[in-house]
C-alpha cells in the first residue's frame, strides 16, 4: 500500500476592505510593496501562493504568515482582510479594474463583469504519473461538490441574502461551456488544443472548471491536480481538514483505481458522470451539506452529510496510517454546526443584522491569525485595538 504524503499547496484569494464590511480596493499597491502577492483583474481582491509542502504544519505557517504581513500593511490605512468569497457589502455592480492598460484584463471585464470578483482557495496536489494524475481528476470531479459543500462562505452579494450558500460558485462562469470527462493525458491535450484553435479558450489557462490538471507547461507537462470550487476557507484548521480530505481520497484512489476511478467503477456513461457532477456541483452551491447529490456509482440520491460521512469511513484506515485523524477533526464540526455560510445564516435567523453578522466574521478572521504554529489562540478580546475603534467609531456597525 501507498501510504506516501503528497506536496500540497494553495492558492489563496482574499478581498480588502473597511472594519465595516465595504471592499475596498489595494492590489496594485500591494503587488508592488509585498512580496508574494498578485493581483487580479479587479483591483478589490488580490492571491497569495504557497510553496508546495508535504507537511500540514508547515501548510499551517505557509498559510498564516502572507496574512499577517498584509493585515500589517493594511493596519495603518484603517483596512482589513474581509472574509467571504463574494463582494458581500461591496459594489457588485461595477468592475474596479488593477490595471486600467492591461487588455487582458478589459477582456476579462468586458466578456465576464463581476461574475469573476471572488475570493477562493485553490487546492494542488503533485502528481507526476499521468495515468494516475487523470483518474485523481476523474473522482475529484465526481466527489467536488462534497468539497465545496464543506467550505461554503458566500450567502452575502451586495448587501443582500442571495439564497446559496456558495453564491461565489453559482456566478462564476464554468469555461468553456461544455468540458468532458478526460479519459487520458492524449484526451486532455487534443481537447485544448482544439478549444484554442476555435476561440473557446483564451489561452491554456482559461480553463475554469470545478477540478482541472495543472503543471509547468499545460496542457504537455503537468504535475498537479488543481481543486478550484471551494469557497474561501480563512480558518486554517478547516483549510487544512478539507485538503486532508481530498489527499486521503485521492491516495484511496490511487492504492485502488479499478475501485474508485468512475470511468471504471460507475455504471453511468462519461456523458452521463459529465451531467451529474454539473448538476451535483450546482446543487452544492444552493445548499450546501443539505443538498441531496447523486452518486457517480449509480446515479442514485444521496443527502451531502451522508456522503461525506462516508467519505470519512472509508479514509479512516489510511488517515491513521499517516497520522492525519487530527487533521480531520474539524469535519466533525462542519458536519454538526454547519460551514461558515450556514452559520451566518443562522445567526441572521437568530435576529442579528447582515452587516453584523459579517463584521463579527471580519473579527473572527484577524483572530485566526494569532494562531501560532501550537494551533494556541489569543483570546477574542487580543485583537489589535485599531480593530475595536474602528468598529466603534462606526455608527452603522455595532460590536458583535
Amino acid at each position: 500500500m501507498n501510504t506516501q504524503s503528497l506536496l500540497k499547496g494553495f492558492e489563496v484569494e482574499l478581498f480588502t476592505g473597511h472594519w465595516t464590511g465595504e471592499n475596498v480596493g489595494v492590489s496594485s499597491e500591494v503587488a508592488d510593496e509585498l512580496q508574494g502577492f498578485v493581483t487580479e483583474p479587479d483591483q478589490r481582491n488580490l492571491e497569495f501562493i504557497t510553496t508546495p509542502d508535504s507537511d500540514y504544519e508547515a501548510l499551517r505557517h505557509a498559510l498564516l504568515v502572507p496574512r499577517k504581513s498584509l493585515r500589517q500593511w493594511l493596519s495603518p490605512k484603517g483596512l482589513t482582510l474581509l472574509p467571504g468569497s463574494t463582494l458581500s457589502l461591496g459594489d457588485s455592480k461595477h468592475f474596479k479594474r488593477s490595471d486600467p492598460n492591461n487588455p487582458y484584463h478589459e477582456l476579462i471585464e468586458n466578456t465576464y463583469g463581476t461574475r469573476v470578483v471572488t475570493a477562493s482557495v485553490h487546492i494542488n496536489l503533485g502528481i507526476n504519473d499521468p495515468i494516475l494524475l487523470f483518474a485523481a481528476l476523474r473522482l475529484v470531479r465526481c466527489e467536488a461538490a462534497l468539497l465545496l459543500s464543506l467550505s461554503a462562505s458566500s450567502p452575502f452579494l451586495s448587501g443582500q441574502i442571495t439564497g446559496f450558500h456558495s453564491q461565489r460558485w453559482r456566478q462564476f462562469p464554468i469555461t468553456p461551456a461544455d468540458i468532458p470527462f478526460f479519459l487520458s493525458h492524449r484526451h486532455f491535450v487534443e481537447w485544448t488544443e482544439q478549444q484554442l484553435r476555435n476561440g473557446e479558450m483564451w489561452n491554456e489557462r482559461h480553463l475554469w472548471t470545478s477540478v482541472r490538471p495543472n503543471g509547468p507547461k499545460r496542457p504537455y507537462e503537468l504535475n498537479r491536480v488543481e481543486l478550484r470550487i471551494c469557497d474561501l476557507m480563512t480558518d486554517p484548521s478547516t483549510l487544512l481538514a478539507v485538503t486532508a480530505l481530498f489527499e486521503l481520497r485521492v491516495l484511496n484512489l490511487i492504492n485502488n483505481p479499478e475501485k474508485l476511478d468512475p470511468i471504471h467503477a460507475s455504471s453511468l456513461s462519461t456523458e452521463e458522470l459529465t451531467k451529474l457532477s454539473h448538476l451535483n456541483d450546482m446543487a452544492a452551491a444552493e445548499n450546501s451539506l443539505d443538498a441531496t447529490l447523486h452518486h457517480w456509482k449509480d446515479g442514485k440520491p444521496i443527502q451531502c452529510r451522508d456522503w461525506i460521512k462516508k467519505l470519512l469511513e472509508e479514509v479512516l484506515p489510511m488517515a491513521n496510517e499517516l497520522n492525519l485523524n487530527e487533521q480531520l477533526m474539524p469535519l466533525q464540526g462542519i458536519l454538526e454546526h454547519g460551514n461558515q455560510a450556514m452559520r451566518w445564516l443562522r445567526s441572521i435567523q437568530e435576529g442579528q443584522s447582515l452587516e453584523e453578522v459579517f463584521q463579527a466574521g471580519i473579527i473572527a478572521m484577524a483572530n485566526e491569525e494569532a494562531l501560532d504554529l501550537n494551533k494556541k489562540t489569543k483570546p477574542f478580546g487580543m485583537i489589535e485595538d485599531h480593530a475595536l475603534d474602528q468598529l466603534r467609531r462606526s455608527a452603522d456597525a455595532p460590536l458583535p
